[in-house]
């Protein structure tokens, strides 16, 4: 018998970077998936405590985007990309909400591959359960969610530069605690096809401008006033993000408090991706004492707000903690 278990994630800022090479700052977190596993035969049967049918998936699955149910997709991009020669029976227990923007999907591509027998570096993780995902969902992810939850470093965050897909832990500080709000909105990105809307209108900013992790280009150049936005927020957010490192870095919580709430107004306006109730769930929270900072995290459209806030300043949520990688636990 095998027990993998694979971490969440919470983004603290960097929303839309990762995908056109920029910079994002999240941390792995307490909640994640568990993968208990006897390995045996030719497919994977897993049963979820928190779905009805199971994932049943033959080793030689050719097509997961159309796998039934629309959850066991994720356990066939991975079957797809790792080619395991042996399956197995097992079950899938998860302490994360889904569709609440806290990579529900990467943890289960993890513990999955790694409860089918993947032993290799943390960034060849990333990248097969990445390919995973592209092969199970129209979203086209980039690699932050399945790196986080494949490198996390207990205490830090990581800035991540995804570009070069290398990383740096950044301790957080004593004395905060972050924590993840659900606006009561469930993310459908697939359905809704807005983050490949927005995928596509950065690589045609990238056309035109060139790469957008440099904080001198000036999206003024663009033509349309659409793409002009979109590539405005992923420049200004890149510089967002490396300053909010090095506020982390010198335990400056005012400062990196302004930024995440800066870049919360540059996706509502710019990349137009939050909602109402995402934007009340902000205000609300600035308007708490001993509330440092909040934004929408995630890819936005419904999901979660994270805070950055003095102990027991907010009152609901999870308190998420800054927690190590995804592992083998046997």
């Amino acid at each position: 018998m095998v027990t993998t278990f694979a971490p969440g994630r919470v983004n603290l800022i960097g929303d839309h970077t990762d995908y056109t090479g920029g910079w994002v700052l999240p941390m792995a977190v307490q909640l994640g998936t568990t993968v208990t596993l006897s390995p045996g035969g030719p497919r994977v049967h897993l049963q979820s405590e928190d779905e009805p049918q199971p994932a049943d998936v033959p080793l030689d699955e050719p097509h997961p985007a159309t796998v039934h149910p629309a959850w066991a997709r994720y356990v066939a991009g991975v079957v797809t990309t790792l080619k395991p020669t042996v399956g197995g029976r097992g079950r899938v227990h998860t302490t994360l909400p889904i569709g609440a923007g806290l990579s529900s999907s990467a943890a289960l591509e993890l513990a999955v591959a790694l409860a089918l027998g993947f032993d290799g570096p943390p960034i060849e993780l990333a990248r097969a359960c990445q390919r995973a995902e592209h092969l199970a969902s129209p979203v086209p992810c980039g690699i932050m969610d399945q790196l986080t939850s494949a490198a996390g470093v207990e205490g830090c965050v990581l800035l991540i530069d995804c570009g070069t897909e290398t990383f740096e832990a950044v301790p957080v500080p004593d004395g905060v605690e972050i924590v993840a709000i659900h606006s009561g909105e469930q993310r459908q990105l697939a359905a809704s096809g807005e983050y490949a809307t927005r995928r596509a209108q950065c690589e045609a900013a990238v056309a035109q401008i060139g790469r957008l992790t440099e904080h001198y280009k000036d999206p003024h150049d663009i033509e349309d006033p659409v793409v002009r936005r979109r590539a405005r927020h992923v420049i200004t957010e890149n510089q967002r993000v490396l300053e909010a490192a090095d506020a982390l870095r010198r335990g400056d919580l005012p400062t990196m408090g302004a930024l995440m709430y800066e870049s919360h107004r540059s996706l509502r306006e710019d990349f137009e991706v939050s909602t109402p109730a995402l934007d009340q769930l902000v205000e609300d929270l600035r308007g708490t004492k001993g509330v440092y900072g909040a934004r929408l995290t995630g890819a936005g459209f419904g999901g979660c707000v994270v805070a950055l806030a003095q102990p027991g300043a907010v009152d609901r949520g999870w308190r998420l903690r800054p927690s190590a990688a995804a592992r083998r636990l046997d």
